[in-house]
């Protein structure tokens, strides 16, 4: 883990330092690999995700040499979150950044992402989590109870603060590319919407105050259900009323740029769902998100591992492979308006399986309509 002492990593992902690292695979990547977005930086169509695993020492080193074997071998993006395995995959994070810029990989050429909202424990579970909680954050007055949702989420601006700085020292950097409130939804069931707005604007004000202190690059809403369901849904966000929040936090120029959520083979619902409306169209998400010129993240490209086996024999033959797991990352990677599929790797093996799409063109459309036949 990285010290309270040690010199935090400057730097952040940048247009050049992006472009650098896609140079490093020219003939080893396919075309379609990497994607330019906003700000020029360029993605690679899959990214590391650390959720899954015990908070323990085996499986904080197989994230950190997973993330290392990742990133060398094609994927730029690693995804973590303050709450993954009670801050063990943010430090496990912070330790692979540092074998990388030892081993010649500068920290502009990588996309950071985390998320914050979630209570959690620093590291083992306490005996008393209630005790914990309230020592470590209402005695010294970072949240009200009356702060809490669900019992268990926070956005008040003193607490991202809290948590931003957490997360900075667990991955020892100065900056988090991006910084994703998360699950806000839910607080929906908790307070009324007015209320859940007003919080949303709060959070955002401090997210840009952020940006401009050089804390983080950008921020996003990393999310389950909230833009997946029926807009009628209890927990239903509309992604052109979150913008507008944003431009009443930070004006045009604003710095919501990414929202992540979940688009796989099981989850298809931000591909074929029109549930947002933006102008006055009905739009899928995937729609939605380029319209409002918000990179899409998706989340849970192998479905917690479900995805790898036993597929119908049919998406191998439409995307013309023979790997299930190689299946469902083609899919995730090609759908139209997405940026990056980000799949949990815990384990090398699983980073050098998945690196076979670093290779592969994504599906051209008509190979990717063939998965839409009636069968």
């Amino acid at each position: 883990m990285a010290k309270s002492d040690e010199k935090l990593i400057a730097g952040r992902a940048t247009a050049p330092g992006t472009l650098r690292y896609a140079a490093r695979f020219q003939g080893r990547a396919a075309a379609g690999h990497f994607r330019d977005v906003q700000d020029g930086l360029v993605l690679s169509s899959v990214g590391i995700g650390t959720y899954l695993g015990e908070p323990d020492a085996a499986t904080d080193k197989g994230y950190a040499d997973s993330i290392v074997a990742a990133v060398q071998g094609g994927f730029n993006v690693v995804d973590s979150a303050i709450n993954y395995r009670l801050q063990r995959s943010e430090r496990s994070a912070g330790a692979a950044l540092r074998a990388l810029a030892a081993a010649g990989l500068a920290r502009d050429e990588i996309l950071l992402c985390t998320k914050a909202g979630f209570l959690t424990p620093d590291g083992d579970m306490p005996v008393e989590p209630n005790e914990y909680f309230a020592r470590e954050y209402m005695e010294p007055g970072i949240f009200r109870p009356e702060d809490i949702a669900a019992g268990c989420h926070c956005m008040t601006p003193r607490y991202l603060a809290d948590q931003l700085d957490r997360s900075r020292r667990n991955m020892g950097v100065e900056c988090i590319d991006v910084f994703y409130l998360h699950n806000p939804e839910t607080q929906l069931g908790e307070v009324p919407p007015p209320e859940f707005q007003r919080r949303l604007l709060e959070a955002f004000k401090f997210l840009e105050s952020a940006v401009a202190e050089g804390k983080i690059g950008a921020y996003g809403l990393a999310t389950w259900n909230a833009f997946r369901e029926d807009p009628k849904s209890p927990g239903y966000l509309s992604l052109a009323a979150m913008e507008e929040i944003a431009r009443g936090a930070g004006g045009e120029q604003h710095h919501l740029r990414f929202v992540q959520l979940p688009l796989n083979l099981a989850m298809p619902e931000a591909l074929v769902r029109a549930n947002q409306v933006v102008e006055g169209k009905t739009l899928a998400m995937v729609q939605a998100a380029r319209a409002l010129k918000i990179t899409l993240i998706t989340s849970a490209a192998l479905l917690q591992g479900q995805l790898t086996r036993n597929l119908p024999k049919y998406i191998g033959e439409a995307l013309g492979l023979k790997k299930d797991a190689v299946s469902a990352l083609q899919f995730a990677r090609s759908v139209p308006g997405v940026t990056t599929a980000l799949a949990g790797m815990s384990h090398v093996d699983h980073v050098r399986a998945n690196l076979e799409v670093v290779g592969l063109e994504p599906a051209p459309r008509d190979q990717f309509l063939k998965l839409f036949e009636k069968r």
